[in-house]
């Protein structure tokens, strides 16, 4: 037992006497020198750098953005808790109501000069319009009424929109592009007021206020120029097929034909490129320009024909002779049956063709004039009553004969 003891005692000296010595050869190897840290300057300057000892957050500033709203109520809320004056409330709520209110008449309201080709808008066009503007103001009202109170239209009165006089609406114009639009509502406003100064250079003349129909084409041809700039040439077309002076002066003549959109486009193409060589032609008449304005108008005789067709053509003629347009006139108001207004143009037609015969007849003497005039005036009542009848007769006697 003690042999066993001493073992375990020598063993574990032996293994002591070696960390020693392990620890005292370690002890006897050389150490690197330690470096010295080196102290910095301090810098010396005249700049002061204060130190934040409190931060404070400025509020955030109240924009028009906050107080705007798509809700109208809550926007005329907003508008009241910000300290806006009623009145003030008012003019902007009621700015903004008209304009909401505009552009639903460019689009929810039917534009019945859409259909140029038409002498007089469809009358149930027309209708529908009025019907819907009128739903519209009512609406536009009501509405007014609950923001604002009864009291609104005492400030402002009806304030509806007018509807936009050359709308720019339909396959075409409504594809215009807003910066377009802008620049044709500016040419619209520079026409309008070059042609009121010329009216008022024509007053200070002490001439007739009306421009003179040399003038008023002028005019129209720098604003067409001027359109051709910004608009397509499809564009430019419908806008002078609804708007311009020609295109009216085209469809008072047209009124009773009953055209169809392609005869209108037709005819006004004719005119217009009429107008265009005339305005080419020297201003001074002489035997060789006559002879030429006679060459054109008979190019555009025949360019309409062959638009129109000779059936059609013919109508068209016979709308523009002033004697026809007497007779419809007459007939209308009389209550002659729509079959018999041509015989009865042919009736007045013939009268007045052997009128002027017997006027130019150089052989007749004043007794013989007189004579021949009074049998053709009878001949002429006689045919009248036979074609009419008695009543229709005497209705249009009553009248005036045509």
């Amino acid at each position: 037992m003690r042999t066993r003891w001493l073992v375990i005692w020598l063993t574990v000296s032996a293994v002591l006497n070696v960390c020693l010595l392990v620890g005292w050869l370690q002890a006897l190897k050389p150490r690197p020198p330690a470096q010295r840290a080196i102290a910095r300057r301090p810098v010396i300057t005249n700049i002061l750098r204060p130190i934040r000892t409190n931060v404070v957050f400025a509020p955030r500033l109240l924009t028009w953005q906050d107080i705007e709203s798509e809700d109208y109520p809550t926007y005329v809320r907003n508008l009241r808790a910000f300290g806006c004056p009623e009145p003030t409330v008012q003019d902007i709520i009621v700015a903004d109501v008209n304009e909401l209110f505009a552009t639903r008449l460019g689009v929810e309201v039917p534009n019945p000069r859409r259909e140029w080709w038409r002498s007089e808008p469809a009358p149930e066009l027309v209708r529908e319009a009025e019907e819907r503007r009128a739903a519209l103001e009512t609406e536009r009202r009501e509405l007014l009424t609950a923001l604002l109170g009864a009291d609104w239209e005492a400030r402002h009165g009806n304030s509806f929109p007018e509807p936009d006089s050359n709308p720019l609406d339909g396959e075409l114009l409504g594809a215009i592009p807003p910066d377009t639009r802008r620049q044709v509502r500016e040419i619209e406003r520079r026409h309008a007021r070059q042609l009121e100064a010329l009216r008022l250079r024509l007053a200070a003349r002490e001439q007739d206020g009306a421009p003179s129909a040399d003038e008023l084409a002028r005019l129209e041809r720098e604003t067409c120029t001027e359109l051709a700039r910004v608009l397509t040439p499809e564009q430019l077309e419908e806008y002078l097929l609804r708007y311009s002076a020609g295109a009216d002066r085209l469809r008072a003549q047209l009124r009773g034909f009953e055209a169809t959109p392609d005869e209108f486009r037709a005819l006004f193409r004719a005119q217009e490129q009429l107008a265009a060589r005339l305005d080419d032609q020297s201003a001074a008449l002489g035997d060789a320009e006559i002879k030429r304005l006679a060459a054109l108008a008979r190019e555009h005789e025949t360019a309409l024909e062959r638009a129109l067709g000779p059936a059609r053509y013919a109508h068209y003629r016979l709308l523009q002779d002033p004697l026809f347009q007497q007779t419809k006139t007459v007939a209308e108001r009389v209550g002659v049956e729509p079959e018999k207004l041509i015989p009865l143009y042919r009736v007045n037609q013939l009268a007045t063709e052997e009128r002027q015969r017997i006027l130019t007849d150089t052989t007749l003497g004043p007794e013989d004039r007189s004579r021949e005039l009074a049998e053709l005036y009878t001949e002429h009542l006689n045919s009248l009553r036979q074609l009419l009848g008695e009543e229709a007769f005497l209705r249009l006697q009553a009248q005036g004969l045509p």
